[in-house]
């Protein structure tokens, strides 16, 4: 058996080991197709009674409420919808809460409607698909996340907000030609912002801006003293007090939101009551943009049962993402069978398609998925870092490219992470990099190859 045959026979053990799409039959199925203005309802074929067997409903709540109410009438248990925006929210919400199941699927997995694409055959094709057990579910936390995830998604878009008011404060300050930005390291810190404060205020005097330095500045007095001589025009100040209360609102936003955040991951189930371990100096940093009102890495141990924080590039913030977009360790295990799943389902392992024995492309899929950008951005962090998960990055950035090289970065992460959730055990840099039989046969093979071009033989110690 040649070598690219005997891929393709473990890739089709891969597919066959899981579970077969078909082998669960839903003779209770409905699928709805979702609009911005109406829901498209089928049910199997003479449930409806007198009336029709697919009805078309107002998506206003009254509307959402009769379809229920239709639903449980013709003894539907489970029903299947597209994942369309954000108009599908509130009707998985009623129908979830009537005890009805919702398999949110895909678009992509279901676009290839027979005969004309209309609202109603969409629906009545999703019902077909879903009754023969052809539909895979999308992941979603479970309900007592969902609060925590949502507050997280309002919190990091408030962020990006105050960054983009930060840098408006920024080109303001070039055009005055005051480089605070040069001797400061942030332009929202303690002593820029308090030197903007007073330039607002009035203030013109480089040697009394200069006072208003935070004793930790490391900039010295004469250099700070130069940048603060600019030009005060009147529509410079004006957009510059403007940037500042917008920013100065919105980090208020930001506060209560860490507030409310605190009380929701405060009341998730704990998967373990065991004591965050300890840690060496440094470790466990607080960044800029972490939550402040909650202990994130105690709270994430809580949540997730192992304390990920030893993984390099595993910083508060990737934690914060993982317990808002996953929930715990129980939940993550129920939802993902194999650290393949759960690199695939982010997008961080090649989308082989195969035909004819062929692979026609090994790219990845194009997700739009926060934990994979997170986690790339984990592993950018790690390629300047010591260690084996450092060598491990640069090594397939040297080899396939930097864009390629982060993206095995992340996918090694994730698979790293998988196994500290399920195992409950700590990080282990010589378990997590130890040699595969198949990576030792790899690498002697490639010895030999060396040896034999240079007319020489390997003995074996």
């Amino acid at each position: 058996m040649s070598k690219r045959k005997r891929k393709n026979h473990k890739l089709n053990q891969a597919a066959a080991a899981q579970t077969p799409l078909g082998s669960h039959l839903n003779a209770d199925a409905a699928g709805i197709d979702v609009g911005a203005q109406e829901f498209v309802v089928a049910v199997p074929y003479g449930r409806g009674g007198e009336e029709k067997d697919v009805r078309t409903f107002s998506s206003f709540t009254e509307g959402i409420h009769a379809m229920r109410d239709w639903l449980l009438a013709c003894k539907i248990t489970t029903v299947a919808m597209e994942s369309t925006g954000n108009y599908w929210l509130c009707a998985c919400a009623a129908l979830e809460d009537a005890g009805i199941e919702v398999c949110l699927v895909n678009a992509r997995h279901v676009k290839g409607v027979p005969g004309k694409k209309t609202d109603v055959c969409d629906a009545a094709w999703l019902q077909q698909l879903h009754a023969a057990g052809l539909l895979r579910a999308s992941f979603r936390p479970r309900k007592d996340i969902l609060p925590l995830r949502y507050l997280m998604r309002h919190r990091a878009d408030l962020i990006t907000q105050a960054g983009q008011q930060t840098q408006l404060m920024q080109k303001v300050l070039a055009e005055m030609n005051l480089h605070i930005h040069h001797v400061f390291s942030d332009v929202d810190g303690v002593s820029a912002q308090a030197i903007i404060s007073a330039i607002l205020a009035g203030q013109r005097d480089p040697a009394a801006l200069a006072k208003l330095r935070d004793h930790r500045s490391r900039a010295p007095l004469a250099k700070i003293k130069a940048a603060l001589i600019g030009d005060y025009r009147g529509e410079y100040l004006f957009v510059l007090r403007q940037c500042q209360a917008r920013w100065q609102e919105i980090t208020t936003a930001i506060a209560q939101a860490d507030d409310e955040i605190a009380l929701r991951t405060a009341a998730i189930t704990s998967e373990t009551a065991a004591p965050l371990p300890a840690a060496p100096a440094g470790q466990r940093r607080i960044q800029k943009n972490m939550p402040t009102a909650m202990p994130v890495y105690t709270e994430a141990h809580r949540i997730l049962g192992v304390d990920l924080s030893a993984i390099p590039g595993v910083s508060g913030g990737v934690l914060c993402t993982l317990i808002s977009e996953l929930g715990t360790a129980a939940h993550i295990r129920e939802k993902f069978r194999s650290a393949h799943a759960f690199a695939s389902w982010m997008g961080l392992c090649p989308d082989n398609r195969i035909s004819g024995g062929r692979i026609l492309k090994a790219k990845t899929r194009k997700v739009a998925n926060r934990v994979a950008n997170i986690l790339r951005m984990a592993a950018q962090a790690v390629s300047r870092a010591d260690g084996k998960m450092g060598d491990y990055v640069r090594r397939f950035k040297g080899r396939l490219g930097k864009a390629e090289g982060i993206v095995a970065g992340a996918h090694k992460l994730a698979r790293i992470i998988w196994g500290a959730i399920v195992s409950g055990q700590p990080y282990d840099e010589p378990k997590a990099f130890n040699l595969t039989p198949a990576s030792a046969a790899r690498r002697l093979k490639n010895l030999q190859n060396q040896a034999q071009a240079l007319n020489m033989k390997l003995v074996p110690a």
